[in-house]
């Protein structure tokens, strides 16, 4: 009998090896050597990470949730949706309600699933799973976590779409999930 190959054989890497190199609260620094698909060998350096969420919270009236939030490895204030990352072992539409809750205080009557993007696929295994919220309640105020500061504003998709053309709205997650908001919103994906 022939067997049977995938058709992006010829472009898989073997894994030898794994070294954990470092590992802190958040993130596992691995390096594997690896067969290449011409046989000879190399190195990966990556980043083992949970996986995160992010959630498009609709308001009654069309507006959407962001939040503003430093971020220490850029330095900066982004503009971004609610997010977080998924616990061990949590089921990611548990992840999008206890995220969405604490972060802005709200809870949604609807949920769906969207689908996924994989924001750094040269050095990460990251995922983030995109959700959409309708039918929202405000039940109280947010809840952070320990050393987490934000602030919640309210931004039609129009107006983050300006935001993404002039530059202040850069977060890779934010914008992609505005592109399925659009879909969805705009188009009935």
């Amino acid at each position: 009998m022939e067997r049977q190959t995938k058709p992006d054989a010829h472009l898989v890497e073997e894994t030898l090896s794994t070294e954990q190199v470092w590992r802190g609260r958040l993130l596992d620094v691995r390096r594997d050597q690896v067969r290449l698909p011409d046989a000879h060998e190399g190195v990966r350096e990556y980043i083992v990470h949970p996986g995160a969420v992010v959630i498009i919270a609709v308001l009654d009236n069309g507006k959407l949730l962001f939040e503003r939030q430093y971020r220490h490895p850029v330095g900066q204030v982004f503009l971004e949706l609610p997010a977080g990352k998924i616990d061990p072992g949590e089921e990611i539409l548990k992840t999008a309600i206890r995220e969405l809750r604490e972060e802005t205080g709200h809870a949604a009557g609807q949920w769906r699933y969207l689908g996924v993007m994989h924001p750094c696929i040269g050095y990460s295994n990251e995922r983030i799973e995109i959700f959409l919220a309708r039918e929202l309640i405000r039940e109280s105020a947010p809840q952070l976590d320990h050393g987490e500061h934000l602030e919640v504003i309210e931004m039609s998709l129009e107006e983050a779409a300006a935001a993404i053309r002039d530059g202040r709205l850069t977060d890779a997650k934010t914008i992609t999930a505005l592109y399925w908001a659009e879909k969805v919103l705009q188009e009935g994906w």
